[in-house]
């Protein structure tokens, strides 16, 4: 058996558009192959896409253009319109099964995913029959000498592990400081806040007992 070829180090742009058509092939066999009109709306989508992006048509062909070098799509002419359209070759390039697609589809468009989304997340793209058949294919896909992808540390508070695609990209999926950073600003201007509350309730309380005493 050949070995598996070594992955490609994408740019994001590339990643976004190979992608798209990962995910339309299967969602939308009647429109795919894709013409540029419908890929550039699909990179552009603003649901199941992280992040949401603003590419034009000049992004997009460029793109096409360094994938079609690298062999990972071609085109694809016929009928009365002659419109060129694109089709992804990722399964041709790489042996992959229709359920490992779905994973490094969701995984590209969506970024990282643990066993649970992606099982929920990949309805339209391949019906996996229990999250221990997805749990199967993510262990597949991270081992052997050039795996697809790997799982990253698990989140403070976090059940289930996520899995990140190894295909390139500008993202560092793995660092979380932003989170982290996100998540200690929130607690401490929920700190401020509460002090807050907390020296009025004292000044009220404060206020409430020299009334009472007056009173008495």
């Amino acid at each position: 058996m050949d070995a598996t070829p070594i992955l490609p180090h994408l740019e994001d742009t590339e990643l976004r558009v190979l992608g798209a058509m990962m995910e339309k092939s299967r969602t939308t066999p009647d429109y795919y192959p894709m013409t540029l009109n419908s890929l550039l709306a699909a990179c552009n989508q603003k649901t199941s896409r992280k992040p949401v992006v603003n590419y034009d048509d000049a992004t997009v062909i460029e793109t096409l253009n360094t994938l079609k070098r690298r062999g990972l799509i071609s085109t694809a002419t016929g009928g009365t319109d002659r419109v060129v359209k694109y089709k992804h070759n990722f399964a041709i390039v790489y042996p992959v099964i229709p359920s490992e697609i779905a994973i490094i589809c969701l995984l590209i468009l969506r970024g990282p995913q643990t066993p649970g989304e992606l099982n929920t997340n990949s309805g339209r793209l391949y019906e996996f029959e229990s999250i221990e058949e997805v749990q199967e294919m993510l262990d597949k896909l991270s081992s052997g000498e050039n795996p697809f992808l790997k799982q990253l540390p698990r989140r403070p508070g976090q059940k289930e592990v996520r899995y990140v695609h190894l295909l390139g990209g500008s993202i560092d999926w793995s660092d979380d400081s932003f989170v982290s950073e996100v998540s200690s600003h929130a607690s401490g201007n929920l700190e401020v806040r509460l002090a807050k509350v907390e020296t009025e309730l004292a000044e009220l309380k404060e206020a409430f007992d020299k009334l009472m005493k007056e009173l008495s």
